[in-house]
């Protein structure tokens, strides 16, 4: 699928929503995509894309950033302690913020490089083992922690278990951010974004349907 027709697929998504277009961000999930992919993409003007790891964020956007100005980069992926300084250099802002530890060391990462990021707590709406993301339980005292540190957060961000229709855990998602008196919401991939959309997302996360189906990868 075409930049166009995903743009296109998220503008009637927000009509049947009744909201207007300019509420969803397009974070275009580029993890272990060619090169040539993402120019496809940057030359068509798009500048919002999403990595999960660190390191692959640093080796290849500072010199795309030099060609193509007004990229901002999103850590969608899940955030090690031990990365938190190149991650603060690197990224725009954080959606997989999930423990007081790691809050921690992105405020004081934050203060020593006066660089203020947007953060999204990663929640488990799905309370799956194997998965990133504090349970919805745990939710409030991770934010009341951040707000006392001035931690900026500022939405919620989850993925649903693969195996179960995500409308449940969008509707929890939206739940809880109403509750805590927060605004955007992370949800939404290559599979579920319009239904996303549908309960408010305000950032969804697409990569297998802009960038095909990377080998031995599942859709994002």
């Amino acid at each position: 699928m075409s930049l166009p027709e995903v743009k296109s697929r998220i503008e009637a998504a927000c009509r049947a929503a009744g909201r207007p277009a300019s509420s969803v961000s397009l974070v275009a999930a580029s993890k272990g995509q060619s090169l040539d992919s993402i120019w496809e993409v940057l030359d068509q003007g798009h500048r919002l894309f999403g990595e999960n790891r660190v390191q692959e964020a640093e080796r290849r956007w500072p010199p795309l950033r030099a060609k193509y100005p007004g990229v901002k980069i999103h850590c969608i992926g899940h955030l090690q302690t031990n990365k938190v300084r190149e991650a603060v250099q690197i990224f725009d802002v954080i959606h997989t913020l999930d423990s007081v530890r790691l809050a921690d060391a992105l405020q004081e990462e934050m203060e020593k490089q006066s660089r203020k990021l947007p953060c999204f707590i990663q929640v488990n709406t799905g309370e799956e083992p194997q998965k990133g993301g504090v349970t919805p339980k745990e939710l409030e005292s991770l934010f009341r922690h951040c707000r006392d540190a001035h931690l900026p957060v500022e939405g919620l961000m989850c993925i649903p278990p693969h195996h179960e229709i995500p409308d449940t855990h969008f509707a929890l998602l939206h739940k809880l951010a109403q509750g805590l008196g927060v605004k955007q919401l992370s949800m939404g991939m290559s599979a579920d974004f319009e239904t996303a959309i549908r309960y408010g997302a305000t950032h969804v996360r697409v990569g297998t349907a802009l960038f095909g189906i990377r080998e031995n990868a599942k859709a994002v």
